[in-house]
């Protein structure tokens, strides 16, 4: 689930990064699979270093699950922005 919500919210971040910044749209599919690629990376981060290096605390309450998935989404929204800059700003280099 948490993989998932990784992958769509980085496919959605790089996508609307790409609307603000103009030079480094990919174009929706490249967008996209930047994002997606991102967003997989954020969660192999967030398994890797666990919700507790977050900010999370540990329990098994309701509140903690959303927070997890919100702080899960944020994070591979983050990550495929970041993807999606970085491709963007090599493709821009070689096509100098």
């Amino acid at each position: 689930m948490e993989l998932l919500i990784s992958l769509i919210a980085g496919a959605i971040g790089a996508n609307v990064a790409a609307g603000l910044l103009k030079n480094l749209n990919l174009g929706l599919l490249g967008n996209s699979l930047a994002g997606v690629v991102g967003g997989g990376l954020g969660a192999r981060i967030m398994s890797v270093f666990g919700p507790d290096d977050f900010g999370f605390a540990n329990g098994a309450s309701s509140g903690l699950e959303s927070g997890l998935l919100i702080g899960q989404a944020i994070l591979g929204c983050v990550c495929g922005v970041l993807v999606m800059v970085l491709v963007g700003l090599v493709k821009n280099r070689l096509t100098r």
